[in-house]
């Protein structure tokens, strides 16, 4: 079985992809940069944008009847490896905030992003009964 997940509360895809796919015991997300759904808008410091696409990838996975604990893999995309210490921050705040075991993760610098972000974030989550 394969959903296609499609929700107001993260933004519309920008291209020929889907916001997320639900396989049933597992849910992707495309990679989320920090657009706000409801004003397109984009923050400019590091703090909000990465703040901005956890809430974009909690949307998805949310759509899909899943939570945040639910997130097990995630990879986030950054174009200044000087911003991987704040980036991590905001993501233990986030995790923690949601009382969430921390996913797996890898993280690697780009060269650019669509609308020159700062990051992108994508993840993987899995339904508990599956685990």
């Amino acid at each position: 079985m394969r959903k296609i997940i499609a929700t107001q509360h993260a933004p519309g895809a920008i291209g020929p992809y889907v916001q997320g796919v639900d396989l049933g015991s597992m849910v992707l997300t495309s990679g989320q940069i920090p657009v706000c759904p409801q004003t397109g808008e984009v923050a400019e410091n590091v703090v909000d944008q990465a703040r901005q696409s956890l809430e974009n990838v909690k949307a998805i996975v949310e759509a899909a009847g899943l939570k945040v604990g639910d997130i097990v893999k995630t990879t986030v995309f950054i174009t200044d490896l000087n911003d991987f210490t704040t980036i991590n921050e905001v993501y233990q705040q986030f995790f923690d905030e949601h009382q969430a075991t921390y996913p797996t993760r890898s993280c690697v610098q780009v060269a650019r992003l669509p609308k020159d972000v700062k990051l992108e974030i994508e993840a993987i989550a899995v339904r508990g009964d599956t685990l």
